[in-house]
């Protein structure tokens, strides 16, 4: 009797314990399946654009814990000439050697177009390893970062083309290939987002915590990688593309100005778009240390312009899937003429709040800027080379970045003249773009030539 008593109280007891485990798990286990029906909505998920979109989200999670780390040890735990001065040093060290690598990245990628998969899960494994090393040296801020930080942006860089690459071959029927990329990009925002406390929350443990979490990160994402589906890895159909075409052969291969004015105009004022973006964030980094906005500590100023920066990003991809591919040329014309504005008036009337005025405009422009010079090369580049035209191009767009950036560390911390200089950048990219941009607007898409 005493054992049937036994079992009997074991039932309820062990029905509670099932209740409460469910209880705990479902938070967990009800977000996953959100994400999972968000990520593979409309398509998404047969396609395996799904896929990409949570690799996405993955890669933009493990890169912003390096970046705390790294921002951590670089620039917040040193004075401020001290720190320009290791920030300067960062750029020799990886920007400038990027800068001459970044070329090789497309064309080399183009190469292994049956190894799509593989490279991305590379890169990932790459910066997982890196992340590792970096470990040692980041609380000391030793030498040995440095080339482990220009192998992390070099992985980086090639995971983004490879990924621009592979998004025209997942697309959903009937799905906009400007409609993919937001949301890709969206869902690398918010893990970003989403990412970042939880750096600085591990960085409290230790400098090293970080990069911990970014090498679980990126192990997660070397093995997701590979459950792409094998459609990923397929060169059917495929051309490589040439930057410039050689004049004086009888077979030439298509460039990307061969294609029209629409693509080689679009990519003109993303450039300046990108050097836009590289330049903020590296003068703004120094000059809000220096003089933060009023009332608000140093700290507090970078994030509210890097808040500002991330919403208006976010808001820009959102509004590029509402427009789909409706007339890209105009709204690259009109975002341009929108982020020129917000420069000059920073620079007339400068200030804390127009600071974060431009932050924003120009995080909202850039995002918006993309996705229409991607409706572009969908719309105007062969099928059979559009692949190998989003990796040379969005090698050209990482290289303004650096550009840009080179140019925000060397100049000094005035407002005024930093603010008179981003103008600069977003004019010069209007002055060669706008009329070519015009004047395709007007007489419409053209029709794509392939020698």
């Amino acid at each position: 009797m005493a054992a049937v008593r036994s079992s009997d109280e074991s039932g309820p007891v062990r029905r509670a314990g099932r209740s409460v485990g469910r209880a705990l798990r479902l938070p967990f286990t009800g977000t996953a399946k959100g994400i999972r029906k968000a990520t593979h909505a409309h398509g998404a998920g047969e396609s395996g654009l799904g896929r990409l979109i949570e690799l996405h989200a993955v890669n933009g999670a493990g890169d912003v814990m390096i970046t705390v780390a790294l921002a951590s040890t670089v620039f917040f735990s040193v004075p401020t000439d001290e720190a320009r001065g290791r920030v300067a040093l960062y750029l020799a060290v990886t920007m400038a050697p990027f800068t001459l690598l970044a070329p090789v990245i497309g064309p080399l990628l183009d190469r292994l177009p049956h190894g799509r998969r593989a490279a991305m899960a590379g890169a990932m494994l790459t910066r997982a390893l890196l992340a590792l090393t970096m470990s040692g040296a980041v609380a000391t801020g030793g030498l040995e970062l440095y080339p482990a930080a220009l192998g992390v942006l070099v992985a980086s860089k090639a995971y983004g083309v490879v990924r621009s690459a592979v998004v025209p071959r997942l697309l959903p029927p009937k799905f906009p290939l400007v409609r993919a990329n937001s949301r890709v990009t969206l869902a690398g925002l918010l893990a970003t987002g989403a990412a970042a406390p939880i750096g600085a929350g591990l960085h409290q443990i230790g400098p090293q915590w970080p990069l911990y979490g970014a090498f679980v990160i990126f192990i997660a994402g070397t093995f997701l990688a590979f459950t792409m589906p094998p459609k990923v890895d397929s060169a059917k159909g495929e051309r490589r593309m040439q930057l410039v075409g050689r004049a004086g052969k009888k077979r030439q291969r298509p460039s990307l100005r061969s294609v029209g004015p629409s693509v080689f105009n679009g990519l003109q004022a993303n450039a300046s778009h990108r050097a836009l973006s590289g330049f903020l964030t590296f003068f703004l980094a120094f000059l809000l240390r220096e003089h933060p906005l009023a009332g608000q500590s140093a700290a507090v100023s970078l994030a509210i312009v890097g808040v500002a920066a991330g919403a208006g990003n976010a808001i820009g991809t959102a509004v590029g899937a509402w427009l789909k591919a409706r007339a890209p040329e105009l709204i690259i014309v009109t975002v341009l003429t929108l982020a020129l504005t917000a420069a000059v008036l920073s620079a007339v009337f400068f200030g804390g709040l127009m600071v974060a005025v431009l932050g924003a405009v120009a995080g909202f422009s850039q995002a918006l800027s993309k996705l229409s010079l991607d409706a572009c090369i969908q719309r105007d580049v062969p099928e059979e080379v559009r692949t190998s035209a989003f990796a040379r191009s969005e090698t050209l767009l990482q290289m303004s970045w650096v550009v840009g950036g080179a140019i925000g560390i060397a100049l000094p911390l005035n407002g005024v003249l930093g603010m008179s200089v981003a103008a600069g950048l977003v004019a010069t990219g209007a002055l060669f773009s706008v009329r070519g941009l015009l004047g395709a607007a007007r007489h419409g898409a053209p029709h794509p030539r392939v020698a």
